[in-house]
């Protein structure tokens, strides 16, 4: 439909009647090729949607859904308080947005909470930016790892949420074992030959390869990555800016398990 209003009206303008049946015919061919796609993105309220207020839906539903995985073994630990406490002082919000982030998270903490729902809208909001979904479930996956042990009650929410993502059951489980490398990683310190044979382990989890992957698909792999989880790219896709160095932080990791690949390599 906005094919045809907008090759009418700059076709009338440009020539006139002649126009107006030029653009009409240019205006169908758009709508029928491309505008499903254009639909989906939200139209042209797409272009004028608050950036604001698409950052505003991310930081709920991230601190929401940690509030749900809290209590998803029945209590809220004090390791699940102290790890969204720390993560919002590591955000450095404000204290208006950290009475919301509380807020957010006792939500999430209801037995009432809508969970499927609210990741309907999450993802209506994000649909078209597919590395702010996964980060989404990267946090989540924190969360759900604070006390190092992954409870079944805690692994289904993971894959409810994957689900409702759009991401696959296998792609979470590529990520389950990719956080574990990660915290393994940043805790060792590689001093000795066992370290560093463990951090090397690590290392290849953490890019998704193998230790016998070529050299090509390790710096395709590597590529990937820090794109997905490069801060200025989140950034202009509707990132908080509060959260940009958990998006630099996850770009250090893979930084360094890239460059001890590479290292050991040589």
């Amino acid at each position: 439909m906005w094919g045809k209003i907008l090759g009418a009206l700059f076709g009338m303008a440009l020539l006139k009647i002649p126009g107006l049946f030029l653009g009409l015919l240019i205006g169908h061919w758009f709508d029928k090729s491309y505008g499903g796609a254009f639909a989906s993105r939200g139209g042209f309220n797409g272009f004028s949607r608050d950036t604001s207020e698409a950052q505003g839906i991310f930081r709920y539903n991230t601190f929401a859904v940690m509030g749900h995985i809290a209590k998803s073994n029945g209590v809220v630990t004090k390791s699940h308080i102290q790890q969204a406490t720390v993560f919002m002082d590591q955000l450095g919000l404000t204290a208006a947005q950290k009475q919301e982030a509380q807020a957010a998270f006792r939500h999430g903490k209801q037995a009432d909470f809508a969970l499927l729902e609210q990741l309907a809208e999450f993802k209506s909001a994000y649909r078209s930016r597919p590395d702010l979904l996964l980060m989404f479930l990267e946090i989540q996956i924190s969360t759900a790892y604070v006390d190092l042990h992954l409870s079944s009650a805690e692994q289904r929410i993971l894959t409810q949420v994957a689900s409702a993502l759009g991401i696959s059951g296998t792609q979470l489980e590529q990520m389950l074992s990719r956080y574990e490398a990660e915290a393994r990683f940043a805790k060792s310190n590689g001093g000795g030959a066992v370290d560093t044979g463990h951090r090397l382990t690590d290392a290849y989890k953490i890019l998704g390869i193998s230790a016998d992957s070529s050299e090509a698909q390790l710096k395709k792999a590597y590529k990937k990555l820090m794109a997905q989880h490069h801060p200025d790219k989140l950034m202009s896709q509707g990132l908080p800016p509060e959260l940009m160095d958990v998006a630099k932080q996850k770009t250090q990791d893979i930084q360094a398990a890239y460059e001890l690949i590479r290292k050991q390599r040589t």
